[in-house]
Parts: structure tokens; C-alpha cells; sequence
């Protein structure tokens, strides 16, 4: 029997709205077309993994108890939406910490693909950033920048280069469909 086939999402700017080291709750807002997408893209049997960079929980900006409310947050505006994710995976660290799992290393995918049996090549990668484009480079899957959240700096500062710029995860879920097709 195949193995499932996932897709792995940014947080922040990607699926809610970007804030500077989000540490209420209440200021968790998802982005226009995020819902739509992911439902879009959980209704092609693809399954949801978000690997997200923390590292305001290691600078003391906010504590594991609030990022885990956050998370319960994004997951009920989720679930309202009819949307469930299958995993989140975060990296409490700073870049100076040089860890294996801050993105764009790719330690966070392997727990995940070990825990959630996929093949990390197999995945598409969503972000806004350079570091999720870096991280789907690194294990070799499809990459997908949304131009939400630092999406338009980076397309228009760096020399990232996805395999697929969308406005939003709305339109990335269709270019995903038409890859299917």
C-alpha cells in the first residue's frame, strides 16, 4: 500500500496571520484562503503537518503553556473550518543554537516522517520564508512560497527559488491539484 502523501506548512504567515513573536492566544487569526486551502488540500487525502520556528519560547517571550494555547487556538479556528491537522512540530530554538531541527534543517520533518511513516521527498513544502523553501530543498520535495506573511519580501528580496509562488494557500492548493492531475 502507497504511504501518505503530506504536505508541511509554516505557521505564521503561511496559515495565520503573521505577528512578532505571537504570544496571546486571542491574536491568533487565520489568513484569507487558508482554511479553504487546507480543507481543499485535506479533501485529496494529503495529509497536514505544520513545522514552525519558535524561538521566543527559548528567548522567554512567551511559555510552553501559551504557545500550546496558541496551537489550541489555530486548531479550533481550524476545526470550525473542517480542517484538522495531523501534526505540528516546533523548534524552540535560536539560530546562534545551530540545532538540527530549526528550519531550514530538516530534524523537525524527520521526527514527523518517522512518527507519521511518509517519505520526506514525497512532501510539498508551503512557507513565506526562505527557511521553508530551504527545508524542502534540503529533502528534496516540491516547494510552494505564499506570497502572505514575509511572502512578497522574499520574493522580491532574495534568491529563493521555489518551485511555485501563490498568493496565498487557497491558490497554492490549486497549483497542487493541477500537479495531481
Amino acid at each position: 500500500m502507497p504511504k501518505r502523501q503530506f504536505v508541511l506548512l509554516d505557521r505564521d504567515g503561511t496559515i495565520i496571520v503573521e505577528r512578532h513573536y505571537l504570544s496571546d492566544p486571542d491574536l491568533v487569526e487565520l489568513l484569507p484562503g487558508a482554511a479553504e486551502g487546507l480543507r481543499r488540500l485535506q479533501n485529496m487525502r494529503f495529509g497536514l503537518v505544520v513545522v514552525t520556528n519558535q524561538s521566543g519560547l527559548s528567548r522567554g517571550y512567551f511559555t510552553e503553556t501559551q504557545l500550546a494555547r496558541i496551537h489550541q487556538r489555530m486548531n479550533a479556528l481550524l476545526k470550525a473550518e473542517h480542517v484538522i491537522l495531523d501534526g505540528i512540530y516546533i523548534c524552540p530554538h535560536r539560530p546562534e543554537d545551530r540545532c538540527s531541527c530549526r528550519k531550514p534543517e530538516p530534524g523537525l520533518v524527520f521526527a514527523a516522517a518517522a512518527e507519521m511513516d511518509f517519505e520526506p521527498s514525497e512532501c510539498l513544502v508551503i512557507g513565506d520564508k526562505p527557511s521553508d523553501i530551504g527545508l524542502g530543498q534540503r529533502i528534496g520535495a516540491t516547494t510552494l512560497l505564499v506570497r502572505t506573511g514575509y511572502g512578497n519580501q522574499t520574493v522580491n528580496g532574495t534568491t529563493c527559488q521555489p518551485n511555485y509562488i501563490a498568493d496565498d494557500l487557497n491558490e497554492a492548493s490549486q497549483i497542487i491539484r493541477g500537479l495531481l492531475k
